[in-house]
């Protein structure tokens, strides 16, 4: 048998029959007659010198070298179909995607970007609200905007200010807890999806920020950020507040941070993209209007005491 690699066509026939076990689906998915692909999958197993399908009265089966050989032309297909789809954004400078958590999505990118779809009218920007691991080289998304810790080898990646934490509440609840101590008995609301971050940036590491030794105990818990927020502002409880998903809230007036201490977790947004990518006109337009945004409310961590959450014992 020789080395080298039998036709793609061959391959792609092969792929889409072991995907489907069927020839008459393969067949249809390849735009071609089931005949047609029967040749192909046919020429194939010559070429290799044993076959690769049982053929069954109604049905096939994969023989023990289609099954060696499925998982293989499986994948060959996906990073070629990937590495296509990279080359062709390449040539496209109209159009970006772009990728962000549905709280941030929700509460600080949605009702900022007719700002930039008005600067850049030659851009069509489409936005995928997820929290899933996206790997840019193979999903078709240019940009992604995420929250942590962790390093991003291998892409371009620009870290924004670290995100703080303060008590967050409607006016009305705010004159009913006037001050620290009165949360205790206040009803706290409880963002579960920060707990990944060391060390824990939460109501204790809050409350010690304070002076006060406390463990709430009881509260709503929200997998959500801006569940959470939703909820404080509808007067469910008292949010302990991201910076990133209260700004609009607060600008608005429906909630209140009365206590001017703030909480400064390890995580923080970033700016992710291929590495070279950065060049293409429409990521560059976007990464740099991503910034300005964030800049412009900067001055909003003047009016608090922000305290790194590392230097706080949980003693």
């Amino acid at each position: 048998m020789s080395d080298y690699l039998p036709p793609l066509t061959a391959l792609r026939a092969f792929d889409a029959a072991a995907r489907h076990m069927s020839f008459a689906k393969a067949a249809a998915e390849l735009h071609v007659t089931p005949a047609a692909l029967s040749f192909q999958i046919k020429s194939l197993e010559e070429h290799l010198g044993r076959p690769l399908f049982h053929r069954l009265n109604r049905a096939v089966e994969l023989t023990e070298t289609g099954r060696t050989l499925a998982p293989g032309a499986a994948d060959g297909f996906a990073t070629l179909q990937a590495a296509w789809r990279a080359v062709s954004r390449q040539g496209d400078d109209t159009s970006l995607t772009v990728t962000a958590g549905p709280a941030l999505t929700a509460k600080w990118l949605a009702p900022r970007l007719y700002e930039f779809a008005r600067a850049h009218p030659e851009i069509d920007l489409k936005f995928s609200a997820t929290l899933r691991i996206i790997d840019l080289e193979r999903d078709d998304v240019d940009v992604a905007i995420r929250f942590g810790e962790g390093a991003d080898k291998g892409l371009y990646s620009v870290p924004v200010r670290r995100e703080w934490l303060t008590p967050v509440m409607t006016p009305e609840l705010a004159r009913q807890f006037t001050t620290p101590e009165s949360l205790r008995d206040a009803p706290l609301i409880h963002d579960a999806s920060i707990r990944f971050l060391t060390p824990p940036s939460d109501w204790p590491a809050w409350f010690r920020a304070v002076g006060i030794a406390h463990t709430p105990t009881h509260g709503a818990e929200f997998s959500n950020a801006d569940h959470a927020i939703d909820a404080a502002v509808a007067g469910v409880g008292v949010a302990l507040g991201r910076r990133a998903m209260i700004l609009k809230d607060l600008t608005e007036g429906t909630l209140v941070a009365p206590f001017k201490t703030a909480i400064e977790t390890k995580g923080r947004f970033r700016f992710l993209c291929l590495s070279g990518a950065e060049n293409r006109p429409q990521i560059a337009a976007f990464r740099d209007w991503f910034l300005a945004e964030i800049e412009k409310t900067a001055h909003i961590s003047d009016e608090f005491d922000i305290i790194p959450v590392e230097d706080l014992s949980a003693a």
